[in-house]
């Protein structure tokens, strides 16, 4: 059972916007799958109450500070959110199940610079070899400076970058409703599904 984990310790970088969706894209996929909240916030569980019964089933997993070592049994696959400055015994229990991590940026310095950290910090841990990592540009605008520096920085990283995603409202919107993408009508989210497409690639595989 593949543990997904989404995580930056930088704040407001749109952590629980991508494990959303990604537990959506999986959902839509016909995999079991569960999303757990490390995040004291429980943004997550706050989304799937919002998610109507009707739609491909996601389960939610109240994941206990020391409970985040033992998974739940009869899922094909667990979605797991984080908080803003993971670290410590947090972060400990959280690599020790993690099997891939997909880390959101925005294109700003300060995100650019945390990340740089955290990279460094997971490739320097014991499982740092062993944790499949991937990096998503989040809240991209196109021809922008600040979209410039980040294309820069991302490229001179040991981490693949498999999506760049929009700054568009359809998330902020999706996730008031409790949707992803893949619960309306694709004409809806067209472009947001392109984007998707290399995204939903590797976390389907």
């Amino acid at each position: 059972m593949p543990v997904i984990v989404v995580a930056n310790p930088k704040g407001g970088v749109g952590k629980s916007t991508l494990a959303t969706q990604v537990a959506g894209c999986l959902a839509a996929a016909g995999r079991a799958v569960m999303l757990g909240d490390v995040d004291r916030q429980q943004s997550a569980r706050q989304w799937l109450a919002l998610r109507p019964p009707a739609l491909p089933r996601i389960d939610g997993w109240d994941v206990a500070a020391g409970d985040v070592l033992r998974p739940p049994r009869g899922t094909t696959h667990v979605v797991l959110d984080t908080p803003a400055g993971l670290h410590g015994k947090r972060l400990e229990a959280v690599l020790r199940i993690a099997d891939r991590m997909l880390i959101p940026l925005q294109p700003s310095l300060f995100d650019i610079q945390a990340t740089h950290a955290f990279v460094t910090q997971l490739r320097e841990h014991r499982r740092g070899a062993e944790i499949e990592l991937a990096l998503v540009a989040m809240r991209v605008r196109e021809h922008t400076r600040a979209n410039e520096q980040l294309h820069q920085y991302l490229g001179s990283l040991p981490v693949p970058v498999i999506a760049w995603l929009r700054d568009t409202q359809n998330y902020v919107q999706l996730a008031a409703h409790g949707l992803t993408l893949w619960d309306v009508a694709p004409s809806r989210v067209e472009r947001d599904l392109e984007q998707w497409a290399p995204l939903m690639h590797w976390v389907r595989r």
